[in-house]
């Protein structure tokens, strides 16, 4: 066990039960455009990480059966940073075992990964419908028709806010990550989009070729999975995470136009890595997806600019966005100085310029 996760986890042991208690409701403020907490109604600002898989490369169901201390001291070490947010994501392929038929265990690890955020006094951006794994994604799932697959993600859905509704540490249900529409006019073959590091991050929502504008079938599946929601939870925010492609410009589309698809949501997600000499551009595609709604730049990182040039777009984007999530794998700062590689770099100045402006940026000092 590393010392400092240690010290970390023995901190928040003793403070679990005070920090449960004051765990607040999350909600829309009275303007609609940024969020408060229920009770007090004080500004809150999302200002965390994506817990999307440990140093290894694994997903959180392949550790969180077997390896549940890990887990304890990441959520420690990730508010010892400063995050009031996790964003988690979960495959369906874990959670469905046939297109009616949840997975009870899986449920009840989810109930007790609550339970550890509320402890912590964390919130959760809880991601859905994950197939980032191809091969754990089931053969029934990839057979299914269109409007199959929206019933099975409708059931998961309903399963999943039944498990979440009563807890407070949900901030968010995003729908999924990153969706596009089939733009094809002949039948599609794949679900997934292309692999990248050996995970699909980009999911279609069609494979059939369908008459109506893309944005319209967008919506409507939105819909479908907003409803299904509901019947079980009618109080945790929903959006879903949006590719920079998804607005209405010359070029590739993803079929999920900001305001086409809003209606249905409660605030708007954009996936937003800066580039190189393109800082001027990704202000204006930001701006661009401020539609009135509140904002979350759900991904953000130094992946394809430096981190000079990262810095300068966040600070920025307060311009426009109501929340920022970045990432986080496991390691603190000084664990990654100690690698001495450039990944290991990149990670340890993200951390530490998240350390310093968590504060400024979450309105708790200017």
């Amino acid at each position: 066990m590393r010392m400092c996760s240690l010290v970390a986890v023995l901190c928040f042991c003793f403070s679990s039960i005070l920090t449960a208690a004051e765990l607040d409701w999350i909600q829309i403020s009275a303007d609609g455009k940024s969020f408060v907490t229920s009770k007090d109604q004080k500004p809150y600002v999302p200002w965390g990480f994506n817990y999307d898989h440990n140093g290894e490369g694994q997903l959180l169901e392949d550790y969180w059966q077997t390896d549940w201390k890990q887990v304890e001291q990441d959520f420690a070490e990730m508010k010892q940073l400063g995050a009031n947010v996790v964003r988690i994501h979960i495959q369906f392929g874990k959670f469905m075992s046939a297109p009616d038929q949840p997975r009870e265990q899986a449920l009840q690890k989810l109930g007790e990964l609550l339970q550890l955020a509320e402890r912590t006094g964390i919130y959760i951006d809880l991601t859905g419908l994950g197939c980032y794994h191809k091969q754990d994604v089931p053969a029934w799932y990839d057979q299914l028709t269109d409007h199959e697959r929206w019933q099975a993600q409708a059931v998961f859905w309903e399963a999943v806010a039944k498990q979440c509704a009563k807890s407070p540490a949900i901030f968010c249900y995003d729908l999924m990550n990153e969706p596009v529409v089939h733009a094809g006019k002949k039948q599609g073959t794949d679900w997934l989009g292309p692999g990248l590091g050996g995970k699909h991050f980009v999911q279609r929502i069609t494979r059939s070729p369908d008459e109506r504008p893309r944005h319209e079938i967008a919506a409507a599946w939105v819909e479908t999975l907003v409803e299904a929601i509901r019947k079980q939870d009618q109080r945790h925010l929903v959006t879903v995470g949006l590719v920079p492609w998804s607005l209405d410009r010359p070029g590739m589309q993803s079929g999920f136009v900001p305001d086409k698809v809003s209606p249905h949501l409660d605030f708007i997600c954009v996936h937003l890595y800066p580039e190189t000499g393109k800082v001027a551009e990704a202000m204006e595609t930001l701006k661009a997806f401020d539609i009135g709604k509140p904002l979350v730049i759900e991904e953000t990182f130094p992946l394809k600019s430096s981190p000079q040039e990262f810095e300068e777009f966040l600070l920025k984007s307060r311009k426009y966005a109501d929340g920022w999530i970045g990432f986080y794998w496991g390691k603190t700062p000084a664990e990654y100085k100690q690698e001495k590689t450039i990944g290991a770099a990149l990670m340890a100045g993200w951390l530490e310029f998240f350390i310093k402006n968590g504060p400024k940026f979450k309105g708790e000092t200017e």
